[in-house]
């Protein structure tokens, strides 16, 4: 496999600490910034689904909180594997009942590393 393409971003979830729900808003920022136009243009890959290879590394205050299968949905095409490190941040925040549990702000960092088989 030959690496295309890193990209990253930071996912939150301002009231209930979920940091799978901060994961998957990561992640879903980290693909919503690039285009692989190049996968197709370029190296004339066709099946991504066969061909593409996602390497998600995600940095949290709880990594075995993460729901690896969530996060995995969130990318459509390709085969993909997730690892959950220590690593994110809390800060704090403002405590609505009516949105969750807490006052801490949970931010998760995501690195996609798509590969190319």
């Amino acid at each position: 496999m030959k690496r295309f393409l890193v990209e990253f971003a930071m996912g939150t979830d301002l009231h209930g600490q979920d940091v799978t729900k901060a994961a998957c808003k990561a992640v879903r920022n980290a693909i919503s910034n690039c285009c692989l136009c190049g996968i197709s243009d370029c190296l004339g890959v066709e099946d991504l689904d066969n061909k593409m290879h996602i390497h998600v590394k995600l940095g949290s205050t709880n990594p075995e909180g993460i729901d690896v299968e969530k996060v995995k949905a969130e990318l459509p095409l390709g085969t993909v594997d997730v690892e959950c490190v220590q690593g994110g941040m809390q800060c704090e925040g403002l405590h609505v009942d009516e949105f969750g549990d807490g006052d801490k702000i949970t931010m998760v960092i995501a690195a996609l590393t798509v590969y190319i088989k």
